[in-house]
């Protein structure tokens, strides 16, 4: 189970953007989060990601207290969560190829044996081809790195996913694959997903149960 209870997070603690935010999530559950831009929520689905810790509130991962976050969370808690951003551009190092981008989670984490054939693997299901994989950020489109993004989110074979406005970016054909991509590796591993948006119709489409931001969290 991946649980918020009464989280208060934001940017300057005089001035939270999220309040008193409740929301539960149940393994192999697709559950939308529906709100309108500018409302907190992409920061809400930071703290799910153990990428920000709140001001106040418990974050409670696979029934275990989270008490740390970022690179002091657990690397068994921080591996069990995969996230995907809205901006793939500013998610991946421009330094990187494609290949080096998917494979980074496994490098970081000592994994190094069998990731060529990880990558390859995830490369074949996101949709990108060999050619693809040496390029640079800035030699593909933002389609095709957000493909390599969502590959990389699913390297570690995470039991959660968070995915903060995926395919507001995105055609509607990418979007369609991607989507894809995420309920087969659900039905697979029993993930749970947090899908994050604004579009009533994907996240109702997409999930099995959507929860409005108005009923979530307090501001």
């Amino acid at each position: 189970m991946l649980e918020l209870q009464g989280i208060t997070a934001g940017y300057d603690p005089r001035s939270p953007v999220v309040r008193d935010a409740h929301l539960t999530l149940r393994p192999g559950e697709a559950l939308g989060l529906l709100g309108p831009s500018g409302c907190g929520k992409s920061t809400l689905a930071r703290v799910a990601a153990l990428l920000h810790r709140p001001d106040r509130g418990t974050v409670v991962l696979d029934g275990s207290p989270v008490t740390g976050f970022r690179h002091r969370a657990p690397r068994s808690l921080r591996t069990a969560v995969g996230v995907v951003f809205q901006q793939p551009r500013l998610s991946a190092d421009p330094r990187l190829s494609l290949r080096d981008l998917v494979a980074e989670p496994l490098r970081a984490t000592g994994r190094r044996h069998g990731a060529d054939a990880a990558v390859a693997g995830l490369a074949e299901r996101v949709g990108l081809g060999a050619d693809l994989l040496v390029r640079r950020p800035h030699e593909v489109s933002d389609g095709q790195l957000q493909r390599a993004c969502l590959a990389r989110a699913l390297v570690l074979r995470p039991r959660w996913l968070v995915c903060d406005e995926m395919t507001a970016m995105l055609d509607a054909s990418t979007t369609a694959a991607l989507v894809s991509v995420v309920e087969e590796y659900r039905r697979e591993t029993g993930a749970g997903l947090l899908a994050v948006g604004h579009d009533p119709v994907l996240l109702r489409r997409w999930c099995g149960r959507t929860a409005d931001w108005s009923d979530v969290a307090r501001g």
